[in-house]
This record gives structure tokens, C-alpha cells and sequence, in this order.
């Protein structure tokens, strides 16, 4: 058994090479011990959770866990990080997140890492036998999000994606009402013009004590360290870089196009064809400190379109709301936004909310709970890993129709472009060696 704030040698952590073995071949191994017949803990059972990841959402999330859970490990390529969190909870850090999945004493795993290193522990997870709370967006590529879907079928895990507005019941009153014909037929949907990333070549600065930079690179290229890389909304942060996320095309875009999707009732599908109006997409290249806004600014630029094979178009604009959208339709408009749900004639919302108290705060808690449950259940969460993937690649549609600059067309299905090699190039991407994601 490990102890307490137990570390290993940089020398034998999370090399290049047994990374890849890691990923590829982690035995699938349940909590022995733990569980009753069927592999899921008791309903009056604690489940056991680790968490990978020790940042800010990290945080968020272990502090809305609910009380049948309980943590009992932390993984960050942070050293420190992770001390000081596991201090906080009385449980045991670790700088190698394998050391989490090798624990028979764990049945979950919470993942809230940088955008590029969701999928390569999340599929690690579900081959070591652990359910998944993975942090959105859920992948750093549409073919990412392919994989992890395959691995989560494959594992028989549960997965719940980190889009917490699926457990807002106002939220769900909304989309279904817009889905079951409110307003009748849907002609358009207005949502945010979220910004897609810019490219970063920021001086060096002394890596801090404890951080493992290269294992926090992943499968990017390492490039020198610097804060506003690693603070993920910094100045501007790696959240707005495009070698580590899709910028709030993927950020605040995944929570978004998820209440479009649930609202069209396109869940296991997607868009058909994406275009941009306005000018090229020309992203700056960031090489000091700048203003996130100034950079947004510029990569808030052209503005995206989607046509869904019904007909809905979605379109991108400066006002529209960054938690979901102004759906229109041919008897009148409900706007739906994080905890927001307003309609006209107004009293089609009226009317709904007469039957219950639908006036919930935001409640990241309630998503977790949901997971916890289906956990002791094996029931299918509110945002199943399949929901998560669709609403990302919506996501990273928009990101490459900007990078393209062309009328693009799509088969949701094959999840491939129609007659594009350019643009199929960017639906997935080289990994460094050691780092490679695993096909399942």
C-alpha cells in the first residue's frame, strides 16, 4: 500500500515510452474488495474517488463531490499542487496519475486537466476498470473524441462529461420545450460567437519547483515555460493557445452548442455543412503579455454558420449568449442561457413553469451527484460520453471552418468531410512520440 504523499523519481516518471505502453495496456483490473456482485459499489457505499488534475476546476469539482464520495488520491504533474490539495482532504498525492489507476482501493476517476490531456488518462482509465468524470471540452480533436467513445463502450464505464447545465433543471425545461415543439418549427438559432485560438511563442521563464513541464506538454511540442501558458485564463492563458485547446470555440462553446444539441434533438448527430462571413481568420501570434480580450477580439473573427440536415441554421454572433441560444422558431423565440430561460409570447415559459419550481441555482453538484448515482446503478448519465463527443465536434467544426476559410461539408455519421482532404487533415493531428493516444 502507498503511503501518504507518496512520490516517485523524475528518472522513472511518465516517460516518453511508458507513457504509450500505459495507455495501450493497462490491465483491466475492477477494485477488488470494494464491490458488490456486478462490479458497482453498494448504494450505501462511499465510492472512492481519485482525482487527476489540481488546478482551479479541480478544485471546483472536489469541493461539489457529493457526500457518498469520497476522495482518496491526487495526480498532478504539479507536484505541489497536488500536496497541497491532497492536504486538504487527507488523502495521498501523487506526481504520476498511473499510480491512481493502479489502485484497487479507487472506483472513479475525476479528470480536470489542460485541454490537451483529457483523453489519453481518460481512456487509460476505463482500460484500468474506472468510471470517468471527465472535465469539458471533452478532447483536443474530433478523432480523440472517436476513441474515447469506443473506449467507454468497450470498458462498459461510466462517463459523464462536465457539461453541468444538463443537471440545471431550468436549463432542461428549456431545451425541452424548444425540442417538443414550443415554438414550433425551428427556423434559426442564435448563440455567442465564441473565439477560436492564436498561436503562442512567449518567452522563457524559470520552470517552478516541482512541475514536470515536459509530462505538462503531453503531446504538443514542449515549448519554454511560461505562467500565462500554464494558468489556464492568464494573459491569456493555454485555454487561448492552439497547441493545448480550441480557445472558447471548445471552451465556453462546448456548454453551448450542448444546449443547442439537446434542444434540436441532435445529440448522436450533428451539423452538415459550415461556412464563415466576414474576413479571413488572420490569429495573432502572442510573444509577450497581452490582454486576453484584445486577442479574442481578433479571433472572434469570421463569424461561423452551421446547417443542421433539417434546415436549422446556426449562426454566430457578437450578442448572442456564450450558455446556449436564441432558438427561433415559426410561433415565437425561448433564449436559454446557464440558469437563463425566457420566451416569447413570455407566457409559453409562464405557462411551463406552473408545473414546478424550476428556479435552481447553478449546480456543478447535482451533475456529480447524477454520476455518483448511476455509478452505484451503472445507469446512463445526464451527459453519457456519445453527447459529450457530439457537442465537442461541433465545436471543433467551427474552429476548422475558420482555419479553412471555405463552405465545408460534413458527414456526422462517417465523421469525416465530403471530399476534403485539407480540411480531414485537421480532424486529427500529430502527437509526440511516448504521448500517442491509443486506438480502442
Amino acid at each position: 500500500m502507498s503511503t501518504p504523499h507518496q512520490t516517485v523519481s523524475r528518472r522513472g516518471f511518465l516517460t516518453r515510452a511508458s507513457l504509450l505502453a500505459a495507455a495501450a495496456a493497462v490491465p483491466v483490473t475492477m477494485p477488488s474488495g470494494r464491490l458488490r456482485a456486478g462490479g458497482q459499489p453498494a448504494a450505501n457505499d462511499r465510492v472512492h474517488i481519485g482525482c487527476i488534475g489540481a488546478g482551479r476546476r479541480a478544485k471546483d469539482l472536489r469541493e461539489a463531490l457529493p457526500k457518498n464520495a469520497r476522495i482518496v488520491a491526487i495526480a498532478d504533474c504539479n507536484l505541489p499542487a497536488a500536496e497541497a490539495a491532497a492536504a486538504q482532504h487527507q488523502c495521498r498525492a501523487y506526481r504520476d496519475y498511473r499510480q491512481i489507476l493502479e489502485s484497487n482501493e479507487i472506483d472513479a476517476v475525476v479528470i480536470a486537466t489542460p485541454d490537451h490531456w483529457h483523453t489519453l488518462p481518460a481512456i487509460a482509465a476505463c482500460q484500468a476498470g474506472k468510471d470517468v468524470y471527465l472535465e469539458k471540452p471533452m478532447t483536443l480533436t474530433i478523432r480523440e473524441g472517436r476513441q474515447l467513445v469506443n473506449a467507454v463502450r468497450k470498458y462498459r464505464r461510466v462517463f459523464q462529461t462536465g457539461s453541468q447545465q444538463r443537471s440545471i433543471a431550468l436549463n432542461r425545461l428549456g431545451c425541452e420545450l424548444v425540442r417538443n415543439g414550443a415554438i414550433g418549427r425551428i427556423q434559426l438559432v442564435i448563440a455567442a460567437n465564441y473565439e477560436s485560438p492564436w498561436q503562442c511563442a512567449l518567452p522563457a521563464q524559470p520552470i517552478p519547483a516541482g512541475l514536470d513541464w515536459d509530462t505538462w506538454c503531453g503531446q504538443t511540442e514542449v515549448v519554454p515555460y511560461n505562467r500565462d501558458i500554464q494558468i489556464p485564463r492568464a494573459n491569456p492563458g493555454w485555454i487561448s493557445f492552439r497547441p493545448w485547446s480550441g480557445g472558447e470555440m471548445t471552451g465556453w462553446g462546448s456548454h453551448g452548442f450542448d444546449q443547442i444539441q439537446w434542444a434540436l434533438g441532435t445529440d448522436d448527430t450533428g451539423p452538415v455543412e459550415i461556412w464563415t462571413e466576414g474576413a479571413p481568420f488572420q490569429p495573432p501570434t502572442y510573444t509577450q503579455t497581452g490582454s486576453i480580450a484584445d486577442g479574442n477580439k481578433l479571433c472572434g473573427r469570421p463569424h461561423v454558420r452551421f446547417r443542421y440536415a433539417n434546415g436549422v441554421v446556426v449562426q454566430l454572433e457578437d450578442d448572442g449568449k456564450r450558455g446556449g441560444g436564441k432558438f427561433i422558431g415559426d410561433q415565437g423565440t425561448i433564449t436559454i442561457d446557464r440558469n437563463y430561460l425566457q420566451s416569447d409570447p413570455p407566457e409559453i415559459v409562464a405557462e411551463a413553469l406552473k408545473s414546478g419550481d424550476f428556479r435552481t441555482p447553478h449546480d456543478t453538484g447535482a451533475h456529480l451527484a447524477d454520476w455518483i448515482a448511476c455509478i452505484q446503478s451503472r445507469d446512463m448519465p445526464r451527459a453519457d460520453v456519445e453527447i459529450g463527443h457530439r457537442s465537442t465536434t461541433v465545436c471543433h467544426l467551427g474552429n476548422i471552418a475558420r482555419w479553412i476559410g471555405r463552405r465545408l461539408h460534413w458527414d456526422p455519421s462517417r465523421e469525416q468531410f465530403v471530399g476534403d482532404d485539407e480540411a480531414n487533415a485537421l480532424v486529427w493531428r500529430p502527437q509526440r512520440q511516448g504521448f500517442e493516444i491509443p486506438d480502442v
